[in-house]
Formats: structure tokens, sequence, C-alpha cells
């Protein structure tokens, strides 16, 4: 018989109390500069298009915009990915475990990966510091270079949180979550023939 385990949104993919309001503050937040940041940078490529095309000159102020935006988009992504279990996974020999032992194991790797995410916050947080420190700008925009790198230290956090998090629910459930929403399993989608 085929493993019929199917991924899917779990019936109460809540938290127990504070953390679940911390989940969903996050999550929202996150949808909110997800949107707003491929938003922003998508209307920013178009009017340059058409300003380069259209009048013979582009905006000055696009491709910093555009790298600012991409380094938001990616770190807040990365916190995204976590939520949705849409991380990568090598998976052979946890597929083989009993539930108990991928429950045991995915608690080990959230817990594994919520510190690194940690200690790479932590390291760009001093990375950040000293490009503040050296109060350089932004050319174009005129803003100052640290502002477009704080995002990288926020990503990490959101990222690490979001492993804890998962961790949490993976002590407290009797089933394997990917993330405080989503169960681990596969979908059936090849048919017989």
């Amino acid at each position: 018989m085929t493993d019929q385990r199917s991924q899917t949104k779990a019936d109460k993919p809540g938290l127990p109390g504070l953390l679940n309001w911390i989940d969903t503050g996050i999550s929202k937040l996150e949808a909110m500069i997800l949107a707003g940041g491929v938003l922003l940078m998508a209307l920013n490529t178009c009017v340059n298009v058409v300003a380069r095309f259209g009048f013979g000159k582009g905006l000055f102020f696009s491709g910093e915009l555009n790298r600012i935006l991409i380094i938001l988009i990616t770190f807040a992504g990365i916190g995204y990915a976590a939520r949705h279990g849409r991380h990568i996974r090598m998976s052979a020999f946890y597929d083989a475990l009993p539930v108990t032992g991928r429950r045991i194991l995915m608690i080990a790797i959230c817990v594994v990966t919520s510190l690194v995410m940690f200690f790479l916050c932590y390291y760009s947080m001093l990375y950040v510091i000293g490009v503040y420190e050296k109060g350089r700008i932004l050319p174009a925009l005129g803003i100052p270079v640290w502002a477009a790198y704080v995002w990288v230290p926020i990503g990490f956090a959101v990222t690490g949180i979001q492993y804890a998090l998962t961790a949490v629910k993976n002590v407290t459930s009797q089933d394997v979550y990917l993330s405080t929403a989503v169960m681990d399993g596969y979908r059936e989608t090849e048919k017989e023939v």
C-alpha cells in the first residue's frame, strides 16, 4: 500500500496563547512587506522603462531602489518560505521513519535551523552596525546604506522565530508539522493506469 499522507493545512494550525498571536502578527507583517515590495519593484521598473523609452531618460534612482527591494523581498521571503513549509528538504531517511521518529527529527531540525538563523542574525547585525559606523549614503536616494541592509538581520530573526515556533508546534502535537500550519506529507498525484 502506498503512503497516503497528504500535505494540508492543519485543522488547528495555531499555537498556544501568546505564541499564536506572535505567529499571526509576523505572518500578516510578512505578507504586507512581500506584497508591497513586489508591487513597488514592478511599478518602479515599469515607470523606469516608460521614462527611458518614452522620454529618453530613465529614473535616476531606479537601480538603487530595486537593489533595496531585492534585499527586502529575499530576506522577508525566507521567513515566509519557512512559515509555509516551502524550504528545501532532503528526506529519504526522514520518510523511512515512523511518525514518532519523523516528529523527533523534525524538532531537532527546527531547533538547529533556528539556532543557525539566530547566529546569522547576530553576525549580520554586526555587519549592519559596521556599515552604519562608516556613515555611507546611497548616491541617488540619499539614504544611509545601512538602511538597505537592515532587512538581512530582520529576515534571519523572523526565520529563526518561525523555526522555533515550528519546533514548539511539533513538541505539542501528535502529528508532524513542517511549519506551524503545514502538516508533513505528500499529495497523491499519480494515478494507476
